[in-house]
Formats: structure tokens, C-alpha cells, sequence
């Protein structure tokens, strides 16, 4: 990301005993190289060494790691180490003209300094048995300084070139608000509990008056499900059912009818001047579109009779719909990207890169995970290459292995397995393990999709929804709501189902939002506090540097985050239980907090308002009422 630091790790050795060093040859997308940056050894015995690259603006940099001999190094080395043995003047010659010759060598290298590397070199040949007088200068902070900043470098050998993909800030760090289209402004013709038909579809002109809301609540980021045309063939109904009427929506992912394919917008939405003000009121109140990309089609898509080799035939002839064991999915065919992948990615070249110049720069992808990898990466670098700013968040609650790949290929960000970690030592080994994969895997921490009612929500009441929007705000870099989450819905389907009860997949779901907010009802006065601490707190916009502090009671989670650059460092305590109170002792790793051993700091709580003396151990006492401690650590002086 733009102004991220990332590290560069390699392993340097040599035969013999001279010394090596190691540093790293940066360039710009332009090809302009960086100056010299010098790699310093981890310790340990290892031979790791490491340093930091930084990328002032988006686009493909590349680096190249080069071992090579420091005789510099080796110089001060041997020096010192006879000097301190007493060895005579005579017993030196050899080596203080060879370091004298070296000086020389650096006074041409840095002219600019070249009068310091020259009174060196005239040091070390002065005509004097006195060693220590001859290699003072030598051995200054300023000479040293000089070597290390300008080093005399032999024997270099290079690393192939590697490249690394810059993305913009947003790829990293953005708050994230899904909501419904049709939804917002709809009206229906009785209750939505009693499943009632719709009188009034919702528009992109509804939609567009709705983003104040968004925008109010401190968002960054609104994701609209697909807003393509609807087929009607094997439509689904409200929860699912396999017996639609005539007024049944039907679900978005069933994209395609006669009306058109991905490269349209549902009629009953607008057209493309509705989509078009929508795109440019959110970007007056800083908001950015995403649009979900799923690549699958309603059995009536276009793409159906015009490209039937885009899809699986069963024996009986017919094409296969989309399952998910137990779940089936009628109204869906999966593409098929074996018989004319290339004719196929055209397609969805042509049609990601419609919605770019529609103003789309982010697009959330469907389970990308049943797509081939090859394509995603030819896709994610064509797209990029022509807009270096496009970012692409895979939906993948797939295997591991599988969701790290999809990250290596080119995928900005993932959705995550957060959601399902709902213990002390699950969130801990879950976000450590993110932390190992950040040079390559963003995640984005969803508490709910329209897909993902957990358990925890809905059995822990108004409680849990708070502790999972604190857990996800602060956790991560980037993270999302879906709609109805700040006004706690949590009945399922059914017992034991992660499906909604009545779910905006299949039916239109008009909210009283406002309403709820003035009847005091609602969480969003509490995403809104939320996104105003993380704009303000530089620290909570990485990843890299999520640490875990150690809590007595293993109902309460513990974690800081610091930025290096502005010393801005966060502390979050949060009870893991919606239903008691839990307390206890925390002991927290004051070096992780930029405090050293024993030192004191004020902690300032930035949901309560309150301040406390806090040390290495600390009590602290949360509940359903309270369910956070959000502190920034002030230091004593």
C-alpha cells in the first residue's frame, strides 16, 4: 500500500571470515531507483538480515536484493580487534595503509565528503608509532558514519528481480457499508413479518438520498449487491421457497434475463443516469462504490443461448445450477471455464472494465474460489494496467490454502474466517496468523452478510453486536456491516440456521433506520463513534502491527496497536461474553506499547470519557453495558 512500510527479508553469507552486507536496489513503476538502502542483520545467528521499503505512489515496483563484501567492515573488524592487543605500528603497516587506500577509495565515491575520508586516510599513514593517535579519526562516529552511508562494495551478487504491486491506501484501511438498493425506499403492502408482497420497488434515486446516512455514520466504503436484471426463470421466492408469485423480486446473484446480463442495471432501479448520480453523490460526501462481481448467470442470461459453452451439460441434457451442500441454488448456473476460457474472459475483461469507466473502482467477487486462479490473475493485472486504482475483495470462505492463493494472484483484500472465531483464543491465533500473512493478504472483518447470520448474534443479544462491531473495527484495517446490523437483527430462519429469517437475498426489506436511531434502538451512534476513532488513530489503519496482550480472565481480549512513524498507540480490552460481567487482571507488554520496563502511562478511554493511571497490570471490569475499553496510552513524563 502507498506509504506502507514493507519488510525485505533474505538470508546473506559468504566463505571465510571477511564481512558481508546485504542491501536492497528499489524501483518506481518508471524504473527510477531508489537511493541506497542497506539491509541489517536480524541476530541470532540466523545470517537474515532485513530493512524496509516504502512506496510513494501506486503501480508495480520492483526490488533486487544484492549480497556483496564489505571491506570496510572487515577493516574496522581487524583493526580494532589487533589495536586492542597492542600490536606496534610496524606490526599495523600493512593494515593501515590498506585502510588508508580504502578511504581514498570512498573519498571518490563521496566527494562531498571527501575531505573527512581524506584526513583519515593521511591519519593512518601519519609517521608516528602512537596506533591509537593514528586511527582516531578513523574510528570516529562521523567516519563510521560515513562508511555505512557509502560503502565500498566487492564481489556483488544479485537476487532475480522481483516485483511488487502497490495499491492505494483504501486497499488496506476503509470502512465498509452493504445495503440493498431495491430495499431502501421500498414500501410494501402489509407486514414484512406476515411476508407481505411489494407495493414499491426502491430506486437508485432512493438510494442516492440514502448515502447521507452512510456517509454520517463515518463510512468510507458503500457495497451494493448485483444491480443487474433479475431472471425470472426458476426465480425464487420470500426465504427461499421454490414457489414464487408474480411479485416475488427474486434474488440479485441470479443475474440475467431478457432485459439483460452483468452489463446492465435492473429496470425497476433506474438507468444508467441513475446509476451515474448515485456514483457522483457518493463521491461528493467521500464515499467510494463497490459493486459485487459474480460470475454466474439466471438459466434466461443472454449469455445462455448465445454462449452455451460457458456452461456444464448433464447427461440429460439440461445445464447444471449452482449447490452448496445442503444449499441449492435453481435459479443460478455456474460458468463453466474449461471449453473457451479465453473467449469467456474476454467477456468478463470487457465487462469489470464497463463498470471502471461507470465509476466502479472496487469490486467484491463472488466465490471466486470456484473460478480458475489463472484467469483471476490475468484478469486482476489487465485491469490493473489500466487502472492502477481498481481493487478487487474476494469472498472466499473456502479452505486456507485456496484463500491465501487467491491473495498472491492479485486479490486486494479477502473476506475472513473472523466471523466464526468467537473465543479469546481463537481471535488471537486467528489475527496472529493474519499478521504472518500481511505482505501479501489483506482481510476485511464482516461481523454479517446476507449469507451469514452466526450464533453468536443470535444468541447473545444487543451485547454480542456490540462486542462484534469493536472486535472488527479494531482489529482490522478494514472491515464491513451489513445492513440491519445496527438494528440487531438475529432470528434465523430456523433453529441452528445461518440464514435470515425473511432475508433481503429473496424479498424487499424496507428499515425505519432513522426511526430506530431516534427511539434510541439502534447501533449506529456507536459505528459512528467507532469510524471517528479509527480516522483519527493512525495505528488502527495497519495490520502489521496487531499485538496481543495476556488477560487472567479468558473472557476478556486484549490487544494494542502502534504506529511506528507517529508514536499514536490504541489498546482495546474487550469482554468476549455478552451475557456476564467479567473482570480481572491484564499484564501488558509495555515495549509493544513504546514504554519501557516499569513505566506508567495515563490511559484514555475514548468510549467512556474516562482516564486512568495504568502500568504493566491493570484490573478492569466489563460487561453488557460496558463492553469495551478503547484507551490511548499517553506515557508519564
Amino acid at each position: 500500500m502507498v506509504g506502507e512500510r514493507v519488510g525485505v527479508e533474505a538470508t546473506v553469507f559468504r566463505e571465510g571470515h571477511d564481512a558481508v552486507a546485504a542491501s536492497v536496489v528499489w524501483r518506481d513503476p518508471d524504473g527510477v531507483e531508489a537511493p541506497l538502502n542497506r539491509m541489517r542483520p536480524i541476530g541470532g545467528g540466523t545470517d537474515r538480515w532485513r530493512t524496509e521499503v516504502v512506496a510513494d505512489r501506486t503501480g508495480t515496483w520492483t526490488y533486487v536484493v544484492e549480497a556483496w563484501g564489505d571491506p570496510l567492515a572487515t577493516w574496522y573488524h581487524a583493526v580494532e580487534v589487533k589495536a586492542e592487543a597492542g600490536q606496534s605500528a610496524d606490526e599495523l603497516a600493512n593494515d593501515l595503509e590498506i585502510g588508508a587506500r580504502l578511504f581514498e577509495q570512498l573519498a571518490e565515491q563521496a566527494p562531498e565528503q571527501a575531505e573527512l575520508a581524506l584526513a583519515v586516510a593521511a591519519d593512518l599513514r601519519r609517521d608516528s608509532d602512537d596506533v591509537p593517535l593514528r586511527i582516531t579519526r578513523a574510528m570516529s562516529v562521523e567516519a563510521r558514519a560515513l562508511a555505512d552511508q557509502h560503502p565500498i562494495r566487492e564481489l556483488i551478487t544479485r537476487s532475480p528481480r522481483y516485483g511488487v504491486f502497490v495499491d492505494r491506501v483504501r486497499a488496506l484501511y476503509g470502512a465498509w457499508y452493504e445495503f440493498f438498493p431495491r430495499s431502501i425506499g421500498a414500501e410494501l403492502a402489509g407486514d414484512p413479518a406476515d411476508q407481505a408482497r411489494p407495493a414499491r420497488h426502491g430506486t437508485f434515486a432512493d438510494a442516492t438520498k440514502h448515502l447521507d446516512y452512510v456517509a454520517d455514520l463515518g463510512f468510507d466504503v458503500v457495497y451494493l449487491p448485483p444491480i443487474h436484471p433479475i431472471g425470472r426463470v426458476n426465480r425464487k421466492g420470500s426465504n427461499n421457497t421454490l414457489h414464487p408469485t408474480e411479485t416475488d423480486v427474486g434474488s440479485p446473484w441470479a443475474i440475467g434475463s431478457e432485459e439483460g446480463g452483468h452489463d446492465a442495471i435492473h429496470p425497476a432501479l433506474g438507468d444508467e443516469q441513475d446509476f451515474a448520480a448515485f456514483v457522483a453523490r457518493a463521491r461528493e460526501l467521500d464515499l467510494e462504490v463497490a459493486l459485487d462481481l459474480a460470475l454466474q448467470c439466471a438459466p434466461d442470461h443472454p449469455w445462455v443461448s448465445q454462449h452455451p459453452e460457458w456452461f456444464t451439460t448433464l447427461p440429460d441434457g439440461s445445464i447444471a445450477y449452482a449447490e452448496n451442500p445442503p444449499k441449492k441454488y435453481q435459479d443460478i448456473y455456474p460458468l463453466n471455464f474449461d471449453n473457451d476460457p479465453a473467449g469467456l474472459a474476454r467477456e468478463v475483461l470487457r465487462i469489470v472494465l464497463l463498470w471502471v469507466e461507470r465509476g466502479v473502482k472496487i469490486f467484491r467477487v463472488d466465490n471466486p474460489h470456484t473460478k480458475p486462479l489463472n484467469f483471476w490473475q490475468w484478469l486482476i493485472s489487465n485491469i490493473k494496467a489500466k487502472d492502477p486504482d481498481v481493487l478487487f475483495l474476494a469472498e472466499a470462505f473456502t479452505r486456507p490454502a485456496m484463500m491465501h492463493e487467491l491473495a498472491r494472484v492479485g486479490f486486494t483484500q479477502s473476506y475472513t474466517y473472523f466471523t466464526w472465531r468467537n473465543t479469546v483464543w481463537e481471535l488471537q491465533q486467528y489475527g496472529e496468523e493474519l499478521v504472518a500473512a500481511a505482505d501479501y493478504m489483506r482481510p476485511n472483518f464482516f461481523p454479517n452478510t446476507p449469507d451469514i447470520l452466526n450464533e453468536f448474534l443470535v444468541h447473545g443479544g444487543k451485547a454480542a453486536f456490540s462486542i462484534r462491531l469493536v472486535l472488527a473495527a479494531l482489529m482490522s484495517p478494514t472491515y464491513g456491516i451489513y445492513s440491519g446490523f445496527e438494528l440487531f437483527e438475529n432470528i434465523p430462519v430456523r433453529p441452528g440456521s445461518e440464514e435470515y429469517l425473511n432475508s433481503e437475498k429473496y424479498q424487499l426489506r424496507p428499515r425505519d433506520l432513522y426511526g430506530a436511531i431516534d427511539r434510541g434502538e439502534s447501533l449506529a451512534p456507536f459505528m459512528k463513534r467507532l469510524n471517528e476513532i479509527r480516522r483519527a488513530h493512525p495505528a488502527l489503519h495497519q495490520l502489521r502491527n496487531l499485538r496481543f496482550h495476556h488477560s487472567e480472565n479468558d473472557g476478556i481480549i486484549v490487544f494494542s496497536k502502534r504506529d511506528a512513524d507517529t508514536g499514536d498507540t490504541v489498546l482495546v480490552a474487550c469482554t468476549m461474553d455478552p451475557h456476564n460481567v467479567r473482570d480481572g487482571w491484564i499484564h501488558l507488554r509495555l515495549d509493544e506499547l513504546g514504554l519501557s520496563t516499569g513505566q506508567g502511562f495515563w490511559a484514555s478511554d475514548l468510549l467512556s470519557g474516562a482516564n486512568y493511571e495504568w502500568g504493566e497490570h491493570n484490573y478492569v471490569k466489563l460487561g453488557p453495558d460496558q463492553v469495551a475499553h478503547v484507551i490511548v496510552v499517553h506515557p508519564f513524563r
